[in-house]
């Protein structure tokens, strides 16, 4: 299988790679704007995985990095949610015109399939009732959401006009190895930095926001699941299907770490949407009972990931 991953340097392509690469009979293909943010992929020796850079502007030539592919991963996004309501006709041709020249490349080269991560953390905000099914209407708050939910509608478009098949995954809230604890994305990986740097974790709000976290390979085993499949459905949450509020996670990193943690409360944020969990019964209906690691299981491991991986002292490496 020849497999693309564009946006492949960042935290789930690092980890979908990793992935994938087990299967010999995959050619992996890795795309991203700067070569250097392969490094930490290239020193794994994986034999199956080539890279190449790729300046993700309305110019580039897809078609070329897209021919004779199979399957094409969607990682790619310039925006994150808490800041993308600042720059939203900048961001919309960065995303969504970006991905309608990239569907168009996928067509003419023959491409079998798109996967596309979405968010389910963002595409239904604050009406819906909890947990969130597909079904639900999306009504974003942020731009970051209409961004994903107009890509979404995109893939459906070409698949009427084209018959180019795709999966939408809505993912909640990853966290895991190889994320920046940089503090803009990943409350649970950037908490469990800074309680390891005795450096202070800043809550918006008052720690009540409730979330769907489901750890890095639980969320890798899903979207395999979802992409490999035949399954008429074209859109899946995942996540772990239940809530966990900022306080509980707080509260379990505290156990974990067994110290005190320095916690500076902020006024909240217009963006965060009070309580968001998916409903993941469409994925178990197809796939079986998704059993995610617990929320202290997962943040065990994070931490053990990243005593093993960095130096603690050297900031700048780990926030890049």
């Amino acid at each position: 299988m020849n497999i693309t991953i564009l946006g492949a340097a960042g935290f789930i392509g690092t980890n979908l790679t990793i992935q994938l690469a087990k299967d010999n009979q995959n050619k992996i293909l890795l795309a991203d704007k700067k070569i250097e943010f392969f490094n930490h992929i290239k020193a794994m020796n994986l034999r199956n995985v080539n890279f190449t850079e790729a300046d993700f502007d309305l110019s580039f030539d897809m078609y070329k990095l897209l021919e004779g592919q199979d399957i094409v991963y969607h990682l790619v996004s310039s925006t994150v949610p808490t800041t993308s309501n600042q720059h939203i006709s900048q961001e919309l041709m960065e995303n969504v015109v970006f991905s309608s020249n990239l569907l168009d490349a996928c067509v003419r080269a023959g491409v079998k399939k798109v996967i596309f991560i979405s968010s389910g953390g963002t595409v239904y905000g604050r009406e819906g009732s909890c947990p969130l099914s597909e079904e639900m209407p999306t009504k974003p708050i942020s731009s970051y959401g209409i961004q994903k939910i107009t890509i979404e509608k995109l893939l459906y478009l070409y698949e009427y006009m084209y018959g180019l098949d795709y999966r939408i995954i809505r993912l909640s809230n990853p966290y895991g190895p190889y994320q920046r604890p940089n503090g803009i994305l990943g409350a649970v990986t950037t908490f469990s930095y800074k309680a390891l740097m005795g450096e202070p974790i800043i809550v918006y709000g008052d720690g009540s926001v409730v979330r769907d976290f489901i750890y890095i390979d639980d969320a890798v085993r899903g979207l395999l699941n979802i992409a490999e499949s035949e399954c008429n459905e074209k859109t899946y949450n995942l996540g772990c299907g239940y809530g966990t509020s900022i306080r509980t996670v707080l509260e379990t990193l505290q156990e974990v770490i067994g110290k005190t943690l320095d916690i500076k409360y902020q006024e909240g944020r217009a963006v965060d949407v009070p309580i968001n969990y998916l409903d993941i019964s469409r994925y178990e209906e197809n796939f079986g009972t998704f059993n995610p690691i617990s929320l202290k299981s997962g943040i065990k491991k994070t931490i053990d990931f990243m005593t093993r991986q960095y130096k603690l002292e050297d900031r700048e490496a780990i926030n890049g």
